[in-house]
């Protein structure tokens, strides 16, 4: 059995928010004569956080790859909001999602706050003749991208690193960094890949804290999470998908799913009795 989280739990009713919905519909995807995914469904509802799990192997970085469009799948649809979405990666800022990668990803010639700032993409931008002729508009967006880079830097304890860049810190630190990036762009959507990998017992407690703080963060941000800590996503998500060999074998609340001998078999390798 996946053990139970030694972390309070997610509440069971989520905060009312006004977070994305995702839909993943049938989503099919070979590579050659492998299917890595096939015909995986599964939504994530408006201000909920849904963790993604599964076994080493079980497609979970091709459906993280998906839905940020590094990936086409051959069958099914996404839909956004209940409309078809193409995802595009460098649009997904201006579709209100942002993404946190497994690999930290910044910029190493960018100080903590170049590269936060750096994670708004297009909602940064006021048009080029603004920028140009400096504008009191493009003065204006600046100066309020700078102040929320700043209000996540003092919420994650970044403010003394701000100026320094990301090759002179602790992993942790730059972890950090790297999910403040993907929040100063507001997103009403937040895709993370392992979050928690490389972290300590105490950093993990914090990350919950913040995740689970996320759908009522501002306009609100529905949240899917691919990781393989089990004692996080236990904590945090309001819901569970459990991948095996590009399927989906389970889903659920966490206790639904922790208590599902399917799951289990695909963690231990065999038929569990319950």
């Amino acid at each position: 059995m996946i053990p139970e989280s030694r972390v309070t739990p997610a509440p069971s009713t989520p905060p009312e928010t006004a977070g994305a919905r995702l839909d993943v519909e049938g989503v099919t995807v070979r590579f050659g004569g492998i299917t890595a995914l096939e015909e995986v469904s599964f939504s994530v509802p408006s201000g909920h956080v849904v963790g993604v799990i599964g076994p080493n192997g079980a497609g979970k970085t091709t459906l993280f790859n998906v839905v940020c469009g590094f990936a086409r799948p051959q069958q099914g649809r996404l839909a956004l909001d209940g409309s078809t979405f193409r995802p595009r990666p460098h649009r997904l800022v201006r579709s209100g999602i942002s993404r946190s990668l497994q690999g930290l990803g910044l910029f190493p010639g960018l100080s903590v706050v170049e590269n936060i700032v750096a994670g708004a993409g297009t909602t940064a931008r006021t048009g080029w003749w603004s920028g140009l002729l400096a504008l009191p508009r493009s003065d204006r967006d600046e100066r309020e991208l700078r102040e929320r880079a700043e209000m996540l830097m003092d919420e994650l304890d970044l403010t003394r690193h701000a100026h320094a860049q990301p090759g002179t810190l602790p992993y942790a630190t730059s972890k950090r960094v790297a999910l403040a990036r993907a929040l100063v762009s507001e997103p009403r959507l937040l895709l993370l890949d392992e979050p928690a990998g490389g972290l300590g017992h105490d950093e993990v407690l914090e990350l919950g804290e913040l995740v689970r703080s996320l759908p009522s963060r501002g306009a609100g941000c529905s949240v899917m999470l691919v990781e393989h800590h089990v004692d996080l996503v236990m904590a945090v998500c309001d819901e569970l998908v459990v991948l095996d060999f590009g399927r989906v074998i389970a889903a659920g609340s966490p206790a639904e799913v922790r208590d599902d001998p399917a799951v289990a078999e695909a963690y231990l390798g065999a038929a569990v009795d319950v």
